[in-house]
């Protein structure tokens, strides 16, 4: 497979994926339409049933009147011939005979009006059950998409503060790094210092150990005259 072939099959795939993507993000709005579209369907098969059982009602009835028609004919043909009326018997006949041409075209059409109703009530049936399973399916998705929904607000709103509170953790922690900097740096001046002018720090150290005497300043020149005795001017 070439560089090209290569390239159209990932483009391919991700087309699928992210039109997989779409249809999963409106499955509740693609199940409700298909639903509406099933009841129009289900709207128009019953109109039709209607049509198919008023037509086999017809057609029944033909055929009862047929066979009335028939029975009626037998009756007056035997009444014919009983009497010894050759011609009215044979025209009697006549008329039965044409009418039971016609029996079995009239039979054979009502039997199957009445089976193709049978089938599309029985069609119906099982479509009006599907259909009220999937409407409370998609109810429950509904439902359960609602939970979600809120659940998630919920989970997002009480996620807020945690991450309010984490950001400022950082910052501080960050402060605290900056300040142990600082007084790194103050404390590395310091030695240098101390590096560069040996002697004084030497001074310094001898004085915090009290040994030498530390340098007069205010506080201590005030102490001393304190310590005085008083004497008369």
């Amino acid at each position: 497979m070439n560089v090209w072939s290569k390239l159209l099959t990932a483009l391919r795939g991700g087309a699928n994926e992210v039109g997989e993507a779409l249809v999963d993000g409106q499955a509740l709005r693609i199940l409700e339409q298909e639903i509406r579209d099933a009841d129009t369907q289900l709207h128009k098969s019953k109109e039709a049933l209607a049509q198919i059982m008023a037509k086999h009602m017809l057609a029944t009835e033909r055929e009862k009147n047929s066979t009335a028609k028939i029975e009626d004919l037998e009756h007056y043909t035997l009444k014919a011939l009983a009497s010894g009326d050759e011609t009215l018997a044979t025209e009697l006949a006549e008329k039965i005979a044409s009418l039971e041409i016609r029996m079995p075209e009239t039979q054979a059409q009502t039997a199957s009006l009445g089976s193709s109703a049978a089938q599309l009530r029985k069609a119906i049936t099982m479509a009006q059950d599907r259909l009220q399973t999937l409407k409370q399916q998609m109810d429950s998705a509904k439902t359960t998409e609602s939970v979600q929904t809120a659940q998630l607000a919920v989970t997002q709103s009480c996620g807020a503060p945690k991450a309010s509170l984490q950001v400022a953790a950082q910052s501080l922690d960050r402060i605290k790094l900056k300040q142990a900097e600082l007084g790194a740096k103050i404390e590395a001046t310091d030695q240098l210092a101390e590096l560069s002018n040996p002697d004084a720090a030497l001074e310094n150290k001898l004085m915090a150990a009290g040994i030498v005497p530390s340098k007069p300043s205010a506080a201590s020149v005030l102490t001393r005259l304190r310590a005085r005795p008083h004497t008369e001017a």
